[in-house]
């Protein structure tokens, strides 16, 4: 059976390719259009999936979209009758439905891909996380939990999978959402909705959680996992300009301006007029909000468990990617753990072609995609087309095999060089695991100034994560147990302490609170990549490296040979290994 997976319309645009059972492709529409989250119909993803798998649309029994439209609506519908500015709002959100046509999902894939109508399908935006995340395990018997801002009604589901089929146990309706909590508290802090939430759990190491527990109070959580959110301060039903209230700035005084000076001086609490207590302020509510939300995610898990009884957990849905969160459930819940790499919308293109093999054609459970690299691989002759429209700007050293190119790779990077790492297929997901990446070494105090500052354009206060071989990684990182192949630290979902008297061997990839959001590299999930942290190792003595996402501020991680030339010269990045090309500039354009 051949069944394609979509999600577009709100972001992450993406497509997934199921033939009997096993993944084929999946990737996310931004990585073609070069447009960040782009949530447009993802036609060229759709594309890639049927020439990957050798198949025209005509082949496909089934095309899957990973949310109920029309359900969606109703709930849009539903809101704005319950506010005094409803009406206005409503008017505005039908307009955008009807100019973006979001009532004619089925009509717009039919004509896009030639496939009839009565051959499209329709799945629940929580049924998709649910079989993103339980599918997408090696669990035979586990509590499911997808976490989100809002899919059609709902904002949370707890699930069980058993063998080949998932039982849906108990639902959060909207506006209930602890995902619409930390978005709505990213835009309080300045940054972008559904982009900026990896800078609020950055800048929270930089503060003091002393709201937390009033953060905390705002959320009633059920016996069943389930729960309520007091919605004194946000306005989640119609917000046309803000989700933020006079109630919530009364509390926490003004929102941080967009792109405004974060430093930390002193630590002083209260608020001046823009100096180092300003941002020591926005610094305690970034670590309140993501305290609180730790402490929420933890309780419903618990409670979940309580409910269905001890076993596995696998999480989906935008929550999930919270590596802090995920660490804690490894740590103190002490259960087995798969988080989907790509648990956020894009996940759903997978994730409702999973349900429909499972839950509506009765098929058996399908195998687990070994690896989250299954986007598009570029050969030889595609790199050197790309290297020709730069003749005479670079210089290209081709090396006899990838392994000569991982030596040469590792003897710069010891060197303190800065590379740009592209191998094999791209990364599904928002993370780059080593096939798309900016590599430098951990060992220098100023490498982290320097990728953010020079090569990133970035706040200075992100963090980078630390690539480390499988069986090293106990000896640098406090982690809970034995990580497996699948387990969250493999895909950089799972944030741990840096061993003490590790921290100061890679201060390059210890966050300023001494963590770490880890990626474990086994051999044989990522050959070359891990060929390259044993060569790196090899010659310094350290299996780790800085690895950050092969893209520059504000745009998808690099796709092609193209993209990734394109941002290896807008950048400061010293040499681009390109397949078993060493690639240096001769001139900056």
């Amino acid at each position: 059976m051949k069944i394609l997976g979509v999600s577009f319309d709100y972001h992450d645009a993406a497509a997934a390719l199921l033939v009997d059972g096993t993944l084929v492709a999946a990737v996310q529409e931004e990585r073609f259009s070069r447009r960040k989250n782009d949530a447009r119909l993802p036609k060229t993803a759709i594309a890639f999936c049927l020439n990957q798998a050798g198949l025209r649309a005509s082949d496909l029994d089934a095309i899957v979209h990973y949310e109920q439209p029309i359900l969606k609506f109703d709930r849009i519908l539903w809101s704005s009758q319950q506010t005094s500015n409803g009406s206005t709002w409503f008017q505005h959100a039908l307009k955008t439905w009807l100019y973006a046509g979001k009532f004619d999902v089925r009509r717009r894939l039919a004509e896009v891909t030639g496939l009839s109508e009565d051959r499209i399908y329709f799945v629940g935006h929580h049924d998709s996380h649910l079989a993103a995340a339980y599918y997408g395990s090696s669990f035979q018997d586990a509590c499911i939990i997808t976490l989100d801002g809002v899919g059609e009604y709902d904002t949370m589901a707890i699930g069980h999978g058993c063998g080949d089929r998932i039982t849906p146990l108990a639902r959060v309706p909207f506006p209930h959402s602890i995902g619409l909590f930390y978005s709505a508290m990213t835009a309080f802090l300045g940054f972008e909705v559904n982009d900026g939430e990896y800078k609020v759990m950055g800048m929270a190491a930089y503060g003091r959680p002393r709201l937390a527990a009033a953060m905390r109070a705002l959320f009633d959580i059920q016996g069943d996992g389930t729960f309520r959110l007091d919605q004194t301060h946000f306005n989640f039903l119609t917000p046309q300009e803000t989700v933020l209230t006079r109630s919530l700035t009364d509390w926490l005084g003004p929102p941080r301006q967009p792109n405004s000076l974060f430093r930390i001086g002193d630590g002083a609490d209260d608020v001046n007029d823009g100096g180092a207590a300003t941002s020591a302020h926005y610094a305690d509510i970034a670590a309140s909000v993501q305290r609180c939300t730790e402490d929420v995610i933890l309780s419903i898990v618990r409670r979940a468990l309580a409910h269905t009884g001890p076993r596995p957990v696998c999480l989906a849905g935008g929550v999930a990617l919270n590596g802090l969160a995920n660490g804690r459930i490894r740590r103190e819940l002490d259960v087995p753990l798969y988080v989907h790499p790509a648990a956020g919308d894009a996940g759903g293109a997978f994730g409702a072609a999973a349900w429909y093999h499972h839950q509506v054609a009765g098929r058996a459970r399908m195998t687990p995609p070994a690896t989250a690299y299954s986007g598009p691989a570029y050969d030889d002759a595609a790199m050197l087309r790309a290297l020709e429209s730069y003749s005479g700007a670079v210089r290209v050293t081709p090396c006899e095999s990838n392994l000569d190119a991982a030596n040469i790779a590792a003897s710069l990077l010891a060197d303190g060089e800065v590379i740009g790492w592209f191998q094999g297929r791209t990364e599904w997901g928002p993370r780059a695991l080593g096939n798309r990446s900016i590599l430098a070494s951990p060992l220098r105090a100023d490498m982290k100034a320097v990728v953010n500052e020079r090569i990133k354009f970035r706040e200075p206060f992100r963090p980078f994560a630390p690539a480390v071989t499988a069986d090293a990684a106990a000896q640098y990182f406090e982690l809970p147990k034995t990580v497996q192949p699948d387990d969250p630290e493999c895909f950089m979902l799972a944030v741990h302490r840096v061993r003490p008297e590790m921290a100061s061997v890679i201060p390059a990839t210890t966050h300023v609170d001494g963590t770490a959001r880890i990626q474990v590299v086994f051999p044989d999930a990522n050959p070359p990549f891990y060929r390259l942290l044993c060569a790196f190792a090899a010659r310094t003595g350290v299996p780790v490296l800085l690895n950050t996402s092969f893209n520059l501020r504000g745009e998808p991680i690099v796709n092609s040979p193209s993209d990734a030339l394109r941002t290896f010269f807008n950048t400061a990045i010293d040499v681009m290994i390109l397949g078993r090309f060493v690639v240096r500039k001769e001139v900056w354009l």
